[in-house]
């Protein structure tokens, strides 16, 4: 039995400047997870928004749990807020921006599994 429990995971900072928790990664496991996907919850600060940035294989899906914001993909933006989920298909352009006072937080999906390498940064020039 594998339990993850997000109070005792390591934050990081991620290429997209989000601040991360990684729940599953079977890249970076120390058991075998036999899982195509990898799982984490992301915070963006209030006012503040995640760079843009894209996949270049890995499709994502982010599910909102708290705050509010506006999610951007390629030429299209949306509001979001919890129980909104998001699909983003590979190679888009993408980037969330926190419109609210308070954190906006939302669990994201990354398939084939997360790792450094597999984004860039986005220069919108």
């Amino acid at each position: 039995m594998i339990i993850r429990r997000l109070r005792d995971l390591d934050e990081i900072v991620a290429l997209d400047g989000t601040r991360l928790r990684e729940i599953l990664n079977p890249l970076h496991a120390d058991k075998v997870l036999r899982l195509d996907y990898s799982l984490a919850h992301a915070i963006v600060p209030a006012g503040q928004k995640s760079t843009p940035h894209r996949f270049f294989e890995a499709s994502e899906v982010y599910y909102i749990l708290h705050g509010r914001g506006v999610m951007h993909i390629d030429n299209e933006s949306s509001s979001v807020g919890p129980g909104v989920t998001v699909y983003i298909p590979p190679k888009s352009i993408q980037w969330i921006e926190n419109t609210s006072n308070e954190d906006l937080e939302f669990l994201c999906i990354v398939c084939p599994p997360w790792f450094a390498e597999s984004e860039e940064i986005v220069n919108e020039d």
